[in-house]
């Protein structure tokens, strides 16, 4: 894709996406947000932090390789 053309793409996309966080934003102002999607919103950085948090302790950890001599 000519890079001009796929800037082009990426501004539109760009513009889209900053109109859906408008109409998100105007849709909570109005609406208050339940319980339940309150509690699905906690839920869903819990799982998130979790992964995170997996993603660190293993990346972190030397692989076992059978030439490794025991600790």
């Amino acid at each position: 894709m000519h890079p001009d053309l796929y800037l082009f793409v990426e501004g539109v996309r760009a513009r889209e996406l900053w109109e859906e966080a408008d109409r998100q934003r105007k849709a909570r102002l109005v609406a208050p947000a339940s319980v339940i999607s309150a509690f699905e919103e906690r839920l869903g950085w819990v799982l998130v932090r979790t992964g995170l948090r997996l993603v660190d302790r293993h990346a972190c950890r030397p692989h076992w390789s059978p030439s490794m001599p025991p600790r």
